[in-house]
């Protein structure tokens, strides 16, 4: 039975302050340079949304605006991830907020000649989703670069509330930019933001990344992933409890824009307010969240934010005036970073580096996933049933999920060690043959020690498929009740040789020490079976 994550130890008091990773001079220089840059992005949402009802679109066709901006993400982030993990990811970023600049130029220049169609609309809002599906994985992947360890969760929080404090600044500037100059001016204003990313990036001098086996191919970086996250239990409730959250949550960002038109009977100043409003609360999330996780575990935090989010979505969605719905979006845009960052920190400390942009390219596929996912149901329940009725459906599915969280998705306070080491004994020196390869290991085990070793090698098998194991198993002699054999299958000795030399962690290494202390001095015997027919092939 999983334990109540409120139950869980709080965070060490000696957490380093909110503020720390702005002294880091790379960090604070592309923390500016991506709050301009969100604040462009956030003005473009606000003028492509409102050109495209007053192209006639329906509320369907608005609500697949954020379908178009995040179905490219969902699509791309995984191979991006794995390509952040195989190539200098300076430069992969480097390629995706150009092709964003490209995109946003192009549509501020069909839109000062009124040459935009719904289709078109759609489409440069995809190409910016591309560049950006391209490039999260890699941000999320050097922020640990950036900062000392201690710092992360600090770094996680500045970073979501660089997102919402270009919500509060950027609609605001996009209303009145297309309410004045029309939306090419909030289309030009998003392509200049890309600009100070893109110096930053070009100055940063980051440190080569050892790779002492070569960079991987792509084809098995992108599997080497999905078998990393399929064998981190913590990493998985990290990954559930995002979509969980997400599903339901992204019903706000679909149907703001209808409540704003409709309901509401607002503007496009009005609706760029209303935006501001989220991203006020985000600020002040800032503020309150460090205090709240120096008295409460991840799961304590992560829960109350979602009833919070939850309550003022029902707000959101029965309020029939400006003025409470603007209060409602306060509370979310705080519940909203308390929730988020502390899932993008409880995501970044368990995962060691040789797989964290594609792992973490997975954190973001649940984002993305259940925004695009978000924008065709929620708007098709609007359509069908009301604006209100669907926001009411999220907020009680928001509800819903805490127990299912509290009981099977536990967040972790403390943890584990993911610094690499090269722990595993020196395979033998053979040419790499062609073909999988097979390892076993004879383990003999004291006998009152029997069931605690074989509690303990299920931990070992875990490490044993993260790292590369396709197959595992464990299996006892009949004959022999001391004596165990453990098996597991590589694709080929390359990847064995990357198990010894570049996945190994301290995590690992401790898990592997707790068996052999239960076993006879001497075990275990390895043996390396290379595939028969390799050479002939």
């Amino acid at each position: 039975m999983a334990t109540d994550p409120t139950d869980l130890p709080a965070p060490s008091p000696a957490e380093p302050p909110a503020w720390a990773p702005l002294h880091r001079a790379t960090f604070r220089a592309l923390w500016i340079a991506q709050l301009v840059a969100n604040i462009g992005t956030w003005a473009q949402l606000v003028a492509a949304q409102w050109l495209m009802g007053d192209l006639g679109g329906n509320d369907f066709s608005i609500a697949l605006l954020q379908t178009a901006a995040t179905l490219p993400v969902f699509l791309l982030v995984v191979p991006a991830g794995a390509l952040g993990d195989i190539v200098d990811r300076r430069r992969l970023l480097l390629v995706g907020q150009s092709l964003m600049a490209v995109a946003s130029f192009a549509l501020a220049a069909l839109a000062l000649v009124d040459a935009v169609s719904p289709a078109l609309l759609l489409g440069l809002t995809a190409t910016l989703g591309i560049g950006q599906g391209l490039s999260i994985p890699s941000f999320q992947a050097v922020q640990p670069e950036l900062v000392d360890h201690a710092e992360i969760p600090a770094a996680a929080l500045l970073n979501g509330a660089n997102a919402n404090l270009g919500r509060a600044v950027g609609p605001a500037v996009g209303g009145l930019l297309t309410a004045a100059q029309g939306p090419e001016a909030a289309f030009a204003l998003n392509a200049v933001s890309f600009v100070g990313v893109l110096a930053v990036l070009t100055a940063w001098r980051r440190e080569p990344q050892p790779h002492p086996l070569g960079a991987e191919r792509l084809p098995a970086a992108v599997r080497a992933g999905a078998r990393y996250i399929r064998n981190d239990p913590l990493f998985g409730s990290v990954l559930a409890r995002s979509a969980l959250f997400m599903v339901f949550a992204s019903a706000l960002w679909a149907l703001l824009p209808v409540v704003a038109r409709g309901p509401l009977q607002l503007g496009v100043s009005g609706y760029g307010a209303l935006l501001g409003g989220l991203g006020v609360g985000a600020v002040l999330g800032v503020l309150v969240v460090p205090a709240i996780r120096a008295r409460g575990s991840p799961g304590f935090v992560v829960t109350a934010g979602t009833l919070v989010y939850a309550a003022a979505l029902l707000v959101v969605g029965l309020a029939g005036s400006a003025v409470l719905v603007a209060l409602a979006l306060v509370v979310i845009g705080l519940a909203w970073v308390a929730v988020l960052s502390t899932l993008n920190a409880a995501a970044q400390v368990v995962l060691p580096a040789w797989p964290r942009a594609r792992a973490l390219a997975y954190f973001q596929l649940t984002f993305m996933g259940g925004q695009a996912v978000g924008g065709v149901l929620w708007g098709a329940l609007a359509e069908a049933w009301g604006t209100g009725t669907a926001l009411g459906i999220a907020s009680a599915g928001l509800v819903v999920t805490v127990p299912v969280a509290r009981r099977w998705l536990v967040l972790h306070a403390s943890a584990p060690d993911v610094r690499t080491v090269e722990h595993l004994p020196q395979p033998p020196a053979v040419p790499s043959p062609a073909g999988p390869v097979l390892v076993t290991l004879e383990w003999r085990v004291l006998a009152e020690s029997v069931d605690e070793f074989v509690d303990a090698m299920s931990a070992v098998g875990r490490a044993r498929r993260r790292t590369g194991a396709r197959l595992w198993g464990l299996f006892r002699d009949a004959e022999d009740p001391e004596c165990f054999v453990e098996v597991f299958t590589v694709a080929n000795w390359l990847e064995h040789m990357r198990q010894h030399l570049e996945r190994g962690t301290a995590m690992d290494r401790d898990a592997e020490a707790v068996a052999r202390r239960l076993v006879i001095p001497g075990s275990p015997r390895v043996r390396h079976l290379l595939w028969a027919y390799g050479r002939k092939r």
